[in-house]
């Protein structure tokens, strides 16, 4: 009995010996879930570290009295109330709602002509699609200093080709009438092939069918772009004003290159009063309820799209 029972105990020390020798496998969850969470992990740290934290942030700071020289105070719904009496902020919001209603109609109606003409099985074609979208990939300060070197009343080169059709040529970013065309300008000429690219995309997924079918029925060009194109573009319409819109109510690059918001702020715009506010005045709390004004401006607008939108789809 002994015997026995010594082998018994030896086999079980074996086999929990073997147990513990014997790597483990990985469950299905872990197996799953590990390597996701690893190579996401770089690109969360960065979403959290550099956007997250910075809004929320800029929202806190929205209530508080902050001048960089001292500590934060609270001042509850004081910058906001501010904003709702400032004659500057006032000025600089319409002055963005200008420029967001003249430029935002040119952006559609250019790029979405421009890409049904370049939407044809032509040669030579490629070249000029590429030549219109080349503006998108160029640095808005680099061309902004380019558009202010033309925009020159004594030598810029638009004022120059004016005078050779015998037209004198106003004094373009010096001009309180004329500075914020002259932005108007810079901004359609970079974003239009951007659009443009975006509508001949949408334009080469509608099915040559219903075309042909319209044909067979006798429509015409214009019937044809009407009863087919437009409708079948209103997704990609939709996507391209919500950007455009949006892109209008940030723009700053060129007003801050180009005029410096002047003449007496007759360009400037909402994103560059909130960078004067900013990193100018050192009032982060006001400039941070300015921030937050905006977003919540675009927010409403770009839910008023698809309000509109989903009602004209019923």
């Amino acid at each position: 009995m002994g015997i026995k029972a010594t082998q018994k105990a030896g086999e079980g020390v074996a086999y929990l010996a073997r147990r513990v020798a014997r790597p483990r496998k990985k469950t299905l969850s872990q197996t799953t879930y590990f390597w996701p969470a690893i190579f996401l992990a770089p690109a969360l740290i960065g979403f959290c570290a550099f956007t997250l934290y910075p809004a929320v942030a800029s929202f806190v700071l929205s209530f508080t009295n902050w001048n960089l020289n001292t500590a934060p105070k609270w001042a509850g719904l004081s910058n906001y109330e501010r904003l709702l009496n400032d004659a500057t902020a006032i000025k600089v919001f319409w002055n963005t709602v200008y420029f967001t209603v003249v430029t935002v109609p040119v952006l559609l109606v250019i790029p979405l002509l421009l890409a049904i003409a370049l939407n044809q099985n032509l040669r030579g074609l490629r070249f000029f699609r590429v030549a219109y979208f080349l503006p998108v990939i160029s640095s808005m300060v680099a061309m902004s200093m380019v558009w202010q070197w033309m925009y020159n009343a004594d030598f810029g080169l638009i004022n120059w080709f004016l005078s050779l059709l015998g037209i004198q040529g106003p004094k373009w970013i010096t001009n309180e009438n004329w500075a914020m065309p002259a932005v108007m300008i810079t901004s359609v000429w970079k974003n239009i092939g951007f659009n443009m690219m975006l509508f001949l995309a949408g334009l080469q997924g509608i099915s040559t069918s219903y075309y042909e079918a319209a044909e067979l029925d006798g429509a015409n060009s214009v019937q044809k772009l009407w009863y087919i194109t437009l409708p079948s573009l209103r997704p990609t319409t939709l996507f391209v004003t919500v950007i455009t819109i949006i892109n209008s109510f940030q723009v700053f690059d060129q007003v801050m290159v180009m005029t410096g918001g002047g003449p007496n702020r007759a360009s400037s715009v909402l994103v560059h009063y909130i960078y004067q506010n900013g990193f100018q005045f050192y009032k982060m709390g006001y400039a941070s309820a300015l921030g937050w004004a905006l977003t919540l401006l675009v927010l409403v607008l770009t839910l008023i799209q698809f309000r509109l939108n989903k009602s004209q789809g019923d």
